[in-house]
């Protein structure tokens, strides 16, 4: 028994030197062991033959380079004696550039000038009357001027000139609400640019974490701690990491390049100054709804416009009635050779074209008004719902992330970097958990600019839509299609 123990404690001293036929080196770590660096090279370079790995020490695989291409003048700029632009100052220079509200104020210098016109009188007609000319190698048998005017009954006049008063009051209702819509479109792209611009810096965090992870694996590469499938998968979540930090600049140029449009002017790179943070009580529906239902620009709109189709209504029931029209005029008789005067009086007789069809249609527009008002309280208190739903929903997470998930995510962070400082934990992990903490604070602020993006809706009675074509006072279908405004 004491032969067979010596043997093998001597097989086990001899084969270190004895593997393969090889006689391996003192330190093998001290003479193989490259130089620790995040040098870039292309992905899947001087890859190891099977041949090779096991039997001597192999270059890990190089870091990816970031060659993708990239949008210019991505960045803000950060220079600390540019002027940076507030929300408030923002919203000024929209109402002075945005050229939807200079459109939406012409509507109304629109429909008062067709008030002006809907109100003139008839302008009288003037005319030179020859009758028989050349009869007995005369000039004629009489010849004269009269003059004719039309006499507007039925007060068609006034009522048509408080038709287009009525439209022009519909239109200033709308031009508030095409306000509404600017600023708030304004407001929208202003926090989801300054929650932007920080993710993106919270993106830089992942990236240099991403590198921190190569390098930590590379390093246990070299001491045989990891091997290549490792260092492949690092250089992997480095070259995500990236193209995630390239998407968050590319949304910090599209959110910019948004609001500049918006506030009318071709602004590159602002500096922005706001912020983020949750202020005041959360907001009740049935609060909203009632302030909304009394004060929403689109349904003042709505009421007006059926008090415009009133009045179109009682105008088209007296356009039946027929004016007068008198004539008259003076003229030489060279038959007679005497000076006479001539009178006419005619009138329309009303027999078949009572405007009954005109009449029918101006009843219908009155009745489809008031199923819009009513459409436009519902569709309002459907919107309002799916808008505080996500109103909502934001309040409760940046509530609970604030109070609960990201001093949690913050602690466990600290405690990593405590235990990694003690020898009790691997840095992998500690770099995980900073990973960790810093999604739940993108995730945070993703939140906080959902929160006021609804917030600022639903102050804002749901309207948006600051650069499309603001609406007109007549809706598809009404009746605006005649000669001359009535």
């Amino acid at each position: 028994m004491s032969a067979i123990l010596c043997i093998c404690l001597f097989a086990t001293l001899l084969l270190p030197t004895c593997v393969h036929g090889q006689t391996l080196p003192d330190n093998p770590s001290l003479e193989r062991l490259p130089a620790l660096g995040l040098d870039e090279g292309p992905l899947g370079s001087e890859i190891a033959s099977p041949s090779q790995i096991g039997r001597e020490f192999v270059e890990p695989p190089p870091v990816p380079a970031s060659t993708a291409p990239r949008w210019v003048d991505s960045m803000p700029i950060t220079d600390e004696c540019a002027e940076p632009y507030t929300l408030d100052l923002l919203l000024t220079l929209a109402c002075e550039n945005n050229p939807t509200l200079r459109q939406a104020q012409l509507h109304i210098t629109a429909e008062l000038a067709k008030a002006q016109q809907a109100g003139l009188y008839p302008n009288p007609v003037a005319s030179y009357v020859a009758e028989q000319i050349g009869l007995a190698g005369t000039a004629g048998e009489w010849q004269g001027a009269e003059v004719e005017q039309r006499f507007v009954t039925a007060g068609k006049l006034t009522l048509s000139r408080s038709k287009y008063h009525q439209r022009a009051r519909v239109a200033e209702h709308l031009a508030v609400a095409q306000q509404f819509r600017v600023c708030n479109d304004v407001r929208v792209h202003f926090y989801r640019s300054l929650a932007a611009l920080e993710i993106l810096d919270l993106h830089r965090e992942l990236v240099k974490t991403a590198e921190d992870h190569v390098l930590t694996v590379r390093e246990m590469y070299n001491l045989g701690q990891a091997n290549r499938a490792e260092a492949h998968q690092a250089n992997a979540m480095l070259q995500r990491q990236r193209l995630k930090l390239m998407k968050a600049e590319n949304e910090v140029r599209k959110q910019v390049v948004e609001l500049t449009a918006l506030v009318g002017l071709d602004m590159v790179n602002p500096l922005l100054a706001g912020s983020l943070d949750l202020e005041g009580d959360p907001i009740d529906f049935e609060a909203a709804y009632a302030r909304i239902i009394q004060c929403s620009p689109e349904l003042l709109a709505a009421y007006t416009k059926l008090r415009e189709d009133a009045i179109t209504l009682e105008r088209e029931s007296v356009e039946w009635v027929p004016d007068i029209v008198v004539s008259g005029g003076a003229g030489y008789n060279h038959v007679d050779q005497q000076t006479s005067a001539a009178a006419r009086v005619s009138i329309e007789i009303p027999l078949f074209d009572r405007n009954q069809g005109t009449i029918n249609q101006a009843q219908a527009d009155y009745a489809r008004q008031r199923n819009e008002i009513r459409r436009t309280r519902l569709d309002l208190r459907r919107r309002l719902g799916t808008e505080y739903e996500r109103y909502l929903t934001a309040y409760q997470h940046v509530l609970e992330y604030q109070s609960v998930i990201l001093p949690a995510k913050q602690e466990a962070y600290r405690i990593s970097l405590e235990s990694y400082r003690d020898n009790r934990a691997e840095w992998p992990d500690v770099l995980n958990t900073q990973e960790d903490y810093t999604q739940a604070r993108i995730e945070n602020i993703m939140q906080q600019a959902d929160l006021h993006v609804s917030e600022s809706l639903i102050d804002g009675y749901l309207l948006h839509g600051g650069l499309e074509t603001p609406r007109g006072p007549v809706p598809d279908g009404h009746i605006d299609s005649v000669p001359k405004p009535r």
